[in-house]
């Protein structure tokens, strides 16, 4: 089964994970990236970023080699801005409609909580009751424990385990 993990980082947790991720499945890796970079230091990085999130914006983003025609799974890797999932992968979303026929999953990375909430918020636009798949983290890059280890080991093996 091939698998690609779509993701948005703002702090580099969210990559963090990725790179994890991929190295135990196995996966291709896709980072998205917007045009206009989102301020990420003090209240603007708040601001900014959480009424993006709440607004629903989509924008626009750097080119990316994403055929979904060659996956079976894709797995999305965003930060929680504003308890919603972070508006680069809203984009990449509606510019990949087909992505629903898939078997998808999630991880989210966040500081503030709402984790739960993005995730929903995510089944709901992109059309699905389920992820096959989902790991809430907060901030691993940044406080590293084996907890957290063992949690994308989990996810990991549900992947696998459902996979075959």
């Amino acid at each position: 089964m091939k698998t690609a993990i779509v993701y948005y980082s703002m702090s580099g947790n969210t990559k963090y994970v990725a790179d994890k991720i991929a190295e135990k499945i196995e996966a291709d890796i896709i980072r998205i990236e917007p045009v206009k970079v989102y301020p990420d230091k003090g209240a603007k990085r708040f601001i900014w970023g959480g009424m993006s999130a709440v607004m629903g914006e989509k924008p626009a983003l750097h080119p990316y080699e994403f055929n979904v025609e060659k996956y079976d799974r894709i797995i999305f890797g965003t930060p929680v801005w504003a308890s919603t999932f972070a508006p680069p992968i809203r984009t990449f979303i509606k510019e990949n409609p087909d992505i629903h026929e898939r078997r998808l999953a999630v991880f989210t990375c966040f500081s503030g909580g709402g984790a739960d909430k993005a995730i929903e918020k995510m089944k709901k636009y992109i059309g699905i009751e389920e992820f096959e798949a989902e790991l809430i983290l907060v901030d691993p890059k940044e406080n590293v424990k084996a907890e957290d280890d063992e949690k994308i080991g989990v996810f990991c093996q549900k992947l696998k385990k459902d996979g075959k």
